[in-house]
């Protein structure tokens, strides 16, 4: 490497950035253009947009808001769609854990919020997931009084039940999926939350007045229709899968036939 390149990766790169300003939930928003130098490829998107911030309020202007939490891909917060794609290139991986080395040096990229009507705009790139919320508590837990915590193998589960809960119990209710539907629908987040229980014995008592509560609230709250693209299975950065959504629909259909 020349000495000239190794001072070039030394200051950073220059990038482009078309961000979505919205002052709130009833106002107008429009993508606005901004640079940003110094980023070095190990930086991670959230901190790129950190540095952005800075420059914006050393020119006393407004910082963009978004949000982020732990950023170490366990939350979920940090939920962009950049560049079109719901917590950006890679799948299986939330915002936080995208890096700057995975966009071209002087390239522009374009972030903005999760777009869907359950989904309203709090400001910039923030959005309200209360809905998710209010989906889990139309039923997502165990109600039943079973008295003090029994020992841990008092209760056996096979081991395929097993696997299936805890595949369903990764969602970390982002709403990635919600993003990437063309019919903004909930329904790989609503049917993760319900099979993680259907498949244990504790939530076996309420499991029919589970999967009523929880897919009834879902439509009202205004999500869409699964049409089965796959598009929440491809960004979701568990990697849950459609199937999830099959077992749901099995579960309503019987708790509905049921008298």
């Amino acid at each position: 490497m020349s000495q000239e390149t190794s001072q070039k990766k030394e200051q950073g790169s220059r990038y482009t950035i078309r961000a979505w300003r919205q002052a709130g939930k009833d106002k107008a928003g429009s993508l606005q253009t901004y640079t940003v130098e110094g980023i070095i490829p190990n930086m991670s998107f959230l901190e790129m947009l950190d540095v952005l911030n800075e420059k914006l309020v050393k020119e006393g202007k407004d910082a963009i808001a978004f949000d982020s939490d732990c950023r170490e891909g366990i939350c979920g917060m940090c939920s962009l769609v950049i560049d079109g794609v719901a917590h950006g290139p890679h799948s299986g991986c939330t915002t936080c854990a995208v890096r700057m080395r995975d966009f071209p040096a002087g390239s522009t990229i374009t972030v903005e919020p999760f777009r869907a009507k359950a989904f309203p705009v709090i400001k910039d790139l923030v959005v309200d997931r209360t809905a998710f919320d209010q989906i889990i508590a139309a039923g997502g837990y165990v109600s039943i009084n079973a008295g003090a915590a029994p020992d841990a193998n008092s209760i056996l589960v096979g081991k395929e039940s097993a696997d299936k809960a805890m595949d369903a119990a990764a969602c970390i209710g982002c709403g990635a999926c919600v993003a990437a539907c063309p019919n903004a629908s909930a329904a790989l987040f609503t049917s993760a939350k319900i099979t993680q229980l259907a498949m244990l014995p504790q939530g076996q008592p309420e499991r029919k007045k589970r999967v009523v509560a929880m897919v009834e609230e879902m439509d009202r709250l205004g999500f869409g229709d699964c049409s089965n693209h796959g598009e929440c299975e491809a960004v979701c950065p568990k990697e849950i899968g459609i199937n999830h959504i099959a077992q749901m629909r099995r579960d309503y259909m019987m708790a509905s036939l049921a008298p």
